[in-house]
């Protein structure tokens, strides 16, 4: 019987980081995905610059596009574009990005399992067992859960989460005029729903255009996508991909660990709550948890994401609430230099929410907001 040092539970951004920081520590490393690498995923593909710093040096990032211009609008209207003297977001396809960090996980001496599902997790103060859907178990003395937040990883350690999001996508070809219209810009649309909001991400060939909402307005956040797609004069383009799936994100006080079994990524439920941005999180979240196996040290992980990670959540949540309370104060805010400042910062990795929140002039301006009458509902919204 194998044994592994540790096994790690998914094949993502999140997995293959940890993969990777442990097996180039000497960790003796398997990882087990139940799809085979390069596969779709639904995912805006857009990389800040905290998620680029996460990957140099371990992989070329497979680019597509690299955007300095951001189109703003409202519900479609009141539009406006700022342009940047640099890069502001690169444009990834997942099925690339996510192979090219497999491919580096192997290079440290990982050893990847493909097409192969986890169906439960046993532990004893001996080790953890990973029950396969073939039959099969995998032995490790430690296992980082990466497979997302409906996953077995997730339940098994009782991640408990705050908020939970539609997000819908569709992956459209578009013919070379079109092409030429998106290369290098970027749409945000600030939608009708609390919280809302649209984006179209160039990827060269292909434009990925999505919404994303609270969960609970399923059949409203798709009439958002269809009139989305129909302002962009796209309607009529057969979709690649049509998908959707859920983002959670926890509680600040839900677990990461549980015994010898860690939880990272979406499984853990870290993502950045106003955006709804979670590779950065992926990729670092990895990181720190694959180096914690490493020094024998499994509780660091957990001190490591309460220091690096816990602060920009939170923060994330403030602008989230301020935001879809006050959308088109929001939108207002972007026009003005110091808001687009602190956009082109975000994107760029150059500062946190945290630490751009706890500003002085941008704590005035959210306790003006705090101060101000509810509004009344929107007439824009869409109809129930």
């Amino acid at each position: 019987m194998i044994v592994w040092d540790l096994a790690v539970v998914g094949g993502g951004p999140a997995g293959l980081s940890a993969a990777y920081v442990a097996a180039r520590a000497g960790v003796r490393t398997v990882v087990v995905e139940r799809a085979v690498h390069p596969r779709y995923k639904t995912c805006g593909g857009g990389l800040i610059g905290t998620s680029l710093a996460a990957v140099t040096g371990r992989i070329e990032v497979p680019a597509h596009d690299r955007v300095d211009r951001v189109t703003f609008t409202r519900d479609g209207r009141r539009g406006f574009t700022r342009r940047h003297g640099g890069p502001l977001v690169t444009m990834v396809r997942r099925e690339e990005f996510d192979d090219r960090l497999r491919a580096a996980a192997v290079d440290a001496g990982a050893e990847i399992r493909q097409r192969v599902a986890v169906r439960a997790v046993e532990q004893d103060p001996d080790g953890v067992r990973l029950r396969l859907a073939d039959g099969d178990t995998v032995h490790a003395r430690t296992v980082i859960g990466a497979d997302g937040s409906s996953g077995v990883t997730a339940r098994h350690v009782g991640v408990d989460y705050r908020q939970v999001d539609l997000g819908l996508e569709v992956e459209l070809p578009v013919p070379p005029e079109e092409q030429a219209r998106w290369r290098g810009r970027v749409l945000l649309d600030w939608g009708p729903l609390a919280g809302s909001y649209a984006w179209v991400f160039p990827k060269g060939d292909r434009l990925t255009v999505g919404v994303i909402a609270g969960r609970g307005e399923g059949e409203r956040t798709r009439e958002y996508l269809r009139r989305f797609v129909g302002r962009l004069g796209l309607t009529d383009v057969p979709p690649e991909h049509d998908s959707g799936h859920l983002t959670r994100c926890r509680t600040e006080n839900s677990p990461l660990r549980r015994g010898r079994v860690l939880v990272v990524g979406d499984a853990a439920g870290l993502l950045e709550p106003w955006s709804r941005e979670g590779i950065s999180y992926a990729l670092r979240s990895g990181e720190m948890a694959g180096a914690a196996v490493a020094a024998g040290d499994p509780a660091g992980y957990e001190r490591a994401v309460a220091a690096r990670l816990v602060p920009s959540m939170r923060a994330g949540h403030r602008l989230l609430d301020v935001f879809s309370r006050r959308p088109d104060v929001f939108h207002a805010l972007l026009a003005t230099p110091p808001g687009w400042r602190m956009f082109v910062r975000f994107c760029q990795g150059r500062a946190s929410f945290d630490e751009t929140l706890s500003r002085p002039p941008v704590r005035a301006a959210l306790a003006l907001l705090d101060r101000l009458p509810a509004p009344r509902r929107a007439a824009a919204e869409l109809p129930g």
